[in-house]
């Protein structure tokens, strides 16, 4: 990849040892000669990644989640660096974004275009999600029924806590909580799982990336809330809410080296650290 000449940070200060984290990198980057900027605004100010190289999130998976969207409208990749728990997205921990950062701002890296979803809750109201769309009823302890059909066919009636409709990249989050399958994020497809469901056969559905969702509220006394990645919420306009892939991916820098089911491996606590490679 072309050497890194514009880069911008975003710090979540909130996460301990963040702000001096950032400090150190910038210190990297100015002695590279690299211009930098820097905010701990969040969400990110709307066009603040446009005409620059990569920004570098320091923080958790939630805080690069605010920073997905304007990440994939202005094609600008992410560096994500842990300062949180898992970590799934962020990759980077601060030892190795210490040790490798100078070869990342030499352009020494690869970057993985992840699927997104485009959410559409009526006339113009729609919003892009990395991780998940989910859909339940807007007073959390209320069971609601929803009628999906997908490409005009009729796929099943739900009665539920709601839905998550996740990407490869959201299928180790809320997906995989409520008993969905792990996906690889390479994998363009759109995974449903019903959270609780009442019907002990209802599982989850894995859908093609053409697939065009639709999600109708057939309960009689509920309004529905639709969450994007846990952190936006839509407003129900239309008497159906539609989920499709997204035109846009989100662009993210990982190490020429990175191994995703290390990743997993890693975080879940699965066996096979010491497996010998075949």
């Amino acid at each position: 990849m072309k050497p890194l000449r514009k880069l911008a940070f975003v710090v979540n200060e909130d996460k301990a040892g963040a702000p001096a984290l950032g400090r150190e990198l910038a210190a990297i980057a100015r002695q590279m000669g690299v211009q930098f900027k820097s905010t701990t605004r969040f969400p990110l100010p709307r066009g603040y990644l446009k005409g620059w190289d990569a920004c570098c999130v320091i923080g958790g998976d939630g805080t690069l989640l605010g920073v997905a969207r304007e990440s994939a409208q202005c094609r600008v990749p992410i560096i994500g660096v842990n300062r949180g728990s898992l970590g799934f997205l962020t990759t980077f921990s601060s030892d190795e974004a210490r040790a490798h950062f100078s070869d990342l701002l030499k352009g020494k890296f690869r970057v993985e275009n992840r699927t997104m979803l485009d959410c559409s809750t009526g006339t113009g109201s729609h919003d892009l999600a990395l991780n998940d769309v989910v859909i339940k009823d807007e007073v959390n302890s209320r069971l609601v029924r929803l009628e999906v059909f997908a490409d005009g066919e009729l796929v099943t009636d739900y009665t539920c806590d709601g839905l998550i409709f996740s990407t490869a990249t959201g299928s180790t989050a809320y997906n995989l909580s409520a008993g969905g399958p792990i996906l690889h994020p390479a994998a363009s497809v759109i995974a449903m799982t019903p959270i609780c469901p009442h019907t002990l056969s209802n599982r989850s559905i894995i859908f093609r990336d053409t697939v065009r969702i639709r999600v109708f509220n057939r309960s009689d006394s509920s309004r529905l809330l639709v969450a994007m990645d846990g952190q936006r919420n839509l407003k129900v306009s239309a008497n159906a809410v539609e989920i499709s892939m997204a035109k846009q991916r989100l662009p993210l820098v990982q190490r020429p080296d990175y191994s995703h089911f290390t990743v997993v491996r890693t975080k879940l606590n699965w066996s096979g650290a010491f497996a010998e490679k075949i």
